[in-house]
């Protein structure tokens, strides 16, 4: 009877080479980006300011006009075209009035540095006041394993963050009234 030990003591260094490859070139991974907000009104004159799907040009300093297909049935296209030059295209997932939140994907980033972009926004009472959280998940604007700077992770992050604070922080403004 012939030994398989030879056949044994390479199977494992065989198995690590095969592996390493596939480690190695991973590709982006998803990233994450929660902003809230504490505003000082109810979350009824929140809700009341941002629940149209199609009007997020009303409360979003970035927003020039915004449109939508069909309001806040899911399945409603809206087209925000941004003050500084350029359009960002997104669909309404799913739509709670009674829980103050709704669900959209970004069909077409325009500039914005991310591919597969969902997010969520809602309103929660917190005593005399309310909450605002505005979350997303997306991956970087280049699926390369090398993006150049203004499509990789730290970009798209940047870019997310910046739009959820910028939006926040005028919802704020309108809201409290200063």
């Amino acid at each position: 009877m012939r030994s398989t030990a030879p056949a044994r003591s390479l199977a494992l260094p065989l198995a690590l080479m095969l592996a390493a490859p596939i480690a190695v070139a991973h590709g982006p991974t998803r990233q994450k980006v929660t902003e809230t907000i504490e505003i000082d009104a109810p979350a009824a004159k929140v809700w009341d300011t941002i629940k149209e799907f199609s009007a997020l040009d009303a409360w979003h300093p970035a927003v020039a006009s915004s449109e939508a297909t069909a309001g806040n049935a899911p399945g409603s296209v809206r087209t925000l075209h941004l003050g500084g030059g350029g359009t960002i295209v997104e669909s309404l997932k799913k739509y709670d009035g009674g829980a103050m939140s709704y669900s959209y994907r970004m069909e077409d980033a325009g500039p914005v540095p991310v591919t597969n972009y969902t997010s969520t926004i809602s309103v929660a009472g917190k005593g005399d006041g309310s909450v605002v959280t505005w979350k997303g998940a997306f991956y970087r604007g280049d699926p390369n394993n090398n993006p150049p700077p203004e499509r990789n992770d730290e970009a798209a992050i940047e870019a997310i963050t910046g739009i959820y604070r910028a939006g926040l922080g005028n919802l704020k403004k309108l809201v409290e009234g200063r």
